[in-house]
């Protein structure tokens, strides 16, 4: 009897207690475990709508502290914090007390992602800046040792919360969207219950009026349960109230489709996770960006491209395993990817990855932007949009503690503002980009606290701008510039010999032919064959853009915020030297072949993310809508072979850090 007490003890013990090192995750059998015990308690009362949002609401609770522990005190304030502030808003009459509420809440809820998230890129700014040597210290550790009187959080470094990027922003979504919806209570009421005067009306004054404007939440359960809803709580998507709340008040259905399809989605993101992202990160690319200049420049480009499935296949694969469970219990969530690596152009990518964060950007930063809100981000520009790109490159020249940064980004800034403001014709073209640089330089920012994010944020802004520039040229002039810029990097090479320039050169030699052979299509008659050529041609000029954007990406992950500025460059420069550099081409057949199976994982991983939509369609719904024993099989199978993927330690999800 003894001995049972104990095993139970210590099974309650493990069950309620928080292992840093083992954080729960979709990957583990113990969260299809825990899952498995939810759908069961949920099938007792799933129609009882208020009795499976509070367990719901609990059970995410739990999850969180499962995956980050004490950090569930501040997933709580957040939430509490944020439901008082939408309460709040219905309640001011006048836009003044509207906007300083709503800008209340995001200096509280951004002080606390900048306090966590960039502590330590704040403090390399400032040491750079004023020559001092401030320390990093959890203050808010060491005043909860305090409270408790005893020495129980460590002081010595900040760790980032998992998912607080997340539920932040998500936070914020909700405190402006009610802010949007929000109109003074009327002078004149009815009496409701208890004498209580009740709005007749609900107005939106001027600029306020936006379609996007919803009702603040008055039950603080359901508000919590839709800040904290654990499928998506700690990676994503970032779920507005107006497309979760509805379905919080819905009875619970599931049929036998929709069943079909939840777990098609759960397969599919695990076999992403573990097959694809897992295998190329253990065997291959973590390896080499741990230290590229072990390997050749052949294995370093064949774990940058490795990288860019990698990191596709880790985040898409979460958003599956995610929206398979939320459908499971009756919640749908928004879509987050749609092929991304199809995308033509750089702009069209971030239209079809984390679509969830492009269009937060999008309506919370690039069109209030652009001032007057129903202008959007791209008939106006305010002091925010110069204030932003100086900023930012202003930040970076400290941390590099080279000025020539800012001077050049001043110099630009102060041309385009002159043209803007004597060049009519182009001032809504150069307003737009400005913004759209904003954007990016913050949506890189928002991924991480180096100045690497910053580059690669940068970059991919910059890859929107000249595609704008691109796609208003004729073929002609296509050719002769890429062919100046090849002349130019081929002088660099042979006056200053860097690997830097012979990447470029070589990379513009590509992008040469491709415009050549575009000018040749030019003048015969286009069809289909030269359409889909054209279109294959964009589409892999594009995920080499992007993929070189992801060296300074995944340089700048996975460290320590402490050293992540000076470890990322070196990491990133390391790279490009390597790849750069002289290759022994006698050597890359043979290198090709000890490395096949990371190729051939690669090759498969591509074809499948290449294939047209509407086949994906197709077997999807097939795999739903087949008989249930049949189904039981497949999934049978699928598990077994995905098993044999799994690797001895287990691999967080890349997204968690953000």
């Amino acid at each position: 009897m003894d001995g049972l007490i104990e095993v139970l003890t210590q099974f309650l013990k493990d069950l309620f207690s928080f292992d840093q090192a083992h954080p729960l995750l979709f990957t583990q059998f113990y969260f299809w475990a825990f899952f498995a015990i939810v759908l069961a308690f949920l099938s007792f009362f799933k129609n009882k709508v208020l009795l499976r949002n509070v367990f719901l609401f609990f059970v995410s609770l739990f999850f969180y502290y499962k995956t980050s522990g004490l950090f569930l005190i501040l997933l709580g304030f957040v939430i509490v914090y944020n439901y008082l502030a939408g309460l709040l808003l219905p309640h001011c009459r006048k836009k003044f007390w509207r906007s300083f509420v709503v800008v209340t809440s995001v200096v509280v809820d951004l002080s606390l992602l900048c306090y966590y998230k960039y502590a330590y890129f704040i403090t390399d700014v400032l040491n750079n800046l004023f020559g001092t040597s401030f320390v990093v210290k959890d203050w808010i550790a060491s005043w909860g040792n305090s409270v408790v009187g005893s020495g129980v959080f460590s002081v010595d470094s900040i760790f980032l919360p998992v998912g607080i990027s997340f539920f932040i922003f998500q936070a914020i979504s909700y405190v402006v969207d009610v802010s949007r919806g929000a109109a003074p209570r009327s002078l004149s009421g009815a009496e409701g219950p208890g004498g209580v005067s009740t709005p007749l009306t609900n107005r939106v004054e001027g600029p306020n009026k936006h379609k996007g404007g919803i009702e603040p939440v008055r039950n603080f359960l359901d508000f919590g349960f839709y800040l904290s809803f654990f499928p998506q709580l700690v990676a994503g998507p970032i779920v507005r109230a107006k497309e979760f709340i509805p379905q919080l008040h819905k009875p619970f259905f599931l049929g036998r489709t929709q069943f079909g399809f939840a777990v098609f989605w759960i397969l599919n993101g695990l076999a992403k996770k573990l097959i694809l992202s897992d295998y190329l990160a253990v065997n291959f690319c973590d390896r080499v960006f741990e230290n590229p200049l072990l390997y050749t420049g052949f294995e370093n480009l064949t774990a940058l491209f490795g990288y860019s499935l990698q990191v596709y296949a880790d985040f898409s694969g979460y958003t599956d395993i995610a929206t398979g469970v939320a459908m499971l219990m009756g919640f749908y969530l928004p879509k987050n990817f749609n092929s991304p690596y199809k995308a033509k152009n750089a702009g069209e990518f971030w239209k079809r990855w984390h679509i969830s964060l492009s269009k937060w950007l999008q309506d919370y930063l690039y069109i209030p932007l652009g001032g007057y809100i129903p202008l959007g981000g791209n008939r106006n520009g305010t002091f925010g949009s110069y204030a932003i790109i100086l900023g930012i490159a202003f930040l970076a020249s400290a941390l590099a503690g080279s000025w020539w940064v800012f001077g050049s980004v001043l110099v630009l800034t102060a041309i385009i503002a002159l043209l803007i403001a004597f060049k009519k014709s182009w001032r809504k073209e150069l307003i737009s980009d400005i913004n759209r640089m904003d954007t990016m330089l913050l949506g890189g920012l928002w991924h991480g606290a180096s100045w690497n994010f910053m580059i690669w944020g940068g970059l991919n802004g910059l890859g929107m701008l000249i595609y704008r520039f691109w796609a208003s040229c004729n073929a002609y002039f296509k050719v002769l510039v890429i062919g100046l810029i090849v002349a130019a990097f081929g002088a660099l090479r042979h006056f200053f010999p860097a690997p830097v320039f012979n990447m470029f050169f070589w990379w513009t030699v590509i992008i040469l032919f491709g415009a050549f052979i575009g000018m040749l299509f030019h003048k015969i008659k286009k069809g289909k064959v030269v359409s889909w050529i054209s279109g294959a041609w964009a589409v892999l000029m594009t995920f080499i853009f992007i993929t070189f954007t992801r060296l300074f990406f995944r340089s700048g992950s996975n460290l320590d915020p402490a050293e992540a500025n000076e470890k990322a460059w070196s990491t990133a420069k390391n790279m490009v030297n390597q790849i750069g550099g002289q290759w022994d081409w006698s050597l890359v057949p043979t290198m090709a072949w000890q490395h096949r199976s990371i190729i051939l994982v690669f090759i498969i991983g591509m074809l499948i993310h290449w294939l047209p939509d509407s086949f994906k369609r197709r077997y999807r719904i097939w795999f739903a809508k087949m008989p249930m024993a049949l189904m039981v099989i497949a999934c049978a199978v699928a598990v077994f072979i995905i098993c044999q993927f799994i690797t001895a330690d287990l691999q967080s999800f890349i997204y968690f850090q953000f």
